[in-house]
């Protein structure tokens, strides 16, 4: 297996820029869920437009509307896209405001193996010896929690399953990273307007007038880290990717305890001490395959 260095530390880029959102939208208040929701949606159009901008896209973005226009199917295919991809940024902004990130969190640890096997069964990617290693170190740290509580929310169970179909249908529609953003972000655009009109958000501004520079500030995050993500899963084996995605929940899981100050069973450590391990073997594996690579002059293009 080829490894993109590049699509490794985009994902790490955007695992960290994703767990910068939950501290961040703390500081949004008085705005509910859905009204950071909404304007998170809108204030990502123009930030991903200067990012198309600044990287001299505008001829990508142009190709990418022509296809919608010949392409019946891709334009059947564009508001799915957008509501599964809408009803997970709708939970990950909700969740740091009403306590349950950390269900949030280990919904993210099971994602990565509900990738491991969307790549196994759809795509046919095999899986190295360190990186099986992981994948089990992973199952048991899941398994724990599943004996601990029995059961997995509703919300866990959404940030489990939601992404796959999601970068699936991305994978299938063949739209470049920013240029999917912009169309997805166009879809939910009535949605958004729909939650601010019904709110009356001037009052809004008029009691916290430093919403008008941290919402600008959400979208150019939101864009940065969607955007360093789907280039990442491009670029990426969908099973590494899924794997890769394990330094987002760890990274969530200190955010929850440390800033958000939610509350941690001890007996928890042992679903959450496998995961870190199989998080370090990725590392491991992934750097030693790179320099592997280097040493043979296989690294691909993007990379050199």
């Amino acid at each position: 297996m080829q490894l993109s260095g590049r699509g490794v530390g985009l994902s790490l880029i955007a695992s960290v820029l994703f767990v910068l959102i939950p501290g961040y939208v703390h500081e949004l208040a008085p705005l509910d869920g859905a009204q950071v929701f909404a304007q998170r949606v809108l204030w990502s159009i123009p930030a991903v437009l200067l990012m198309v901008l600044l990287s001299r896209q505008g001829a990508v973005l142009s190709a990418a509307l022509q296809r919608l226009r010949r392409e019946p199917l891709l334009l059947a295919a564009l508001p799915l896209a957008a509501a599964l991809m809408g009803v997970q940024w709708a939970m990950f902004v909700w969740a740091p405001l009403t306590g349950r990130m950390l269900e949030v969190s280990l919904g993210y640890f099971l994602l990565p193996l509900a990738m491991v096997l969307v790549g196994r069964l759809f795509y046919g990617e095999r899986l190295r010896p360190l990186q099986t290693l992981a994948v089990v170190c992973a199952l048991l740290g899941v398994a724990h929690e599943l004996w601990l509580t029995r059961a997995f929310s509703w919300v866990t169970l959404l940030a489990a399953v939601g992404y796959p179909p999601y970068f699936m249908l991305r994978r299938w529609m063949r739209l470049d990273a920013l240029s999917g953003f912009i169309l997805e972000m166009l879809i939910l655009t009535p949605v958004a307007i729909w939650l601010i009109v019904s709110a009356g958000l001037p009052d809004v501004f008029t009691q916290a007038p430093q919403l008008w520079w941290l919402l600008p500030g959400l979208g150019l995050l939101s864009a940065l880290a969607f955007g360093a993500m789907m280039a990442a899963s491009r670029l990426l084996p969908l099973g590494l990717f899924g794997i890769l995605s394990y330094v987002e929940p760890v990274l969530l899981f200190a955010v929850s305890v440390l800033v958000l100050g939610e509350h941690f069973n001890p007996a928890q450590l042992w679903t959450y001490l496998p995961i870190w391990l199989a998080v370090l073997l990725i590392g491991w594996d992934s750097a030693r395959l790179l320099r592997k690579q280097a040493r043979q002059g296989l690294l691909p293009d993007g990379d050199k």
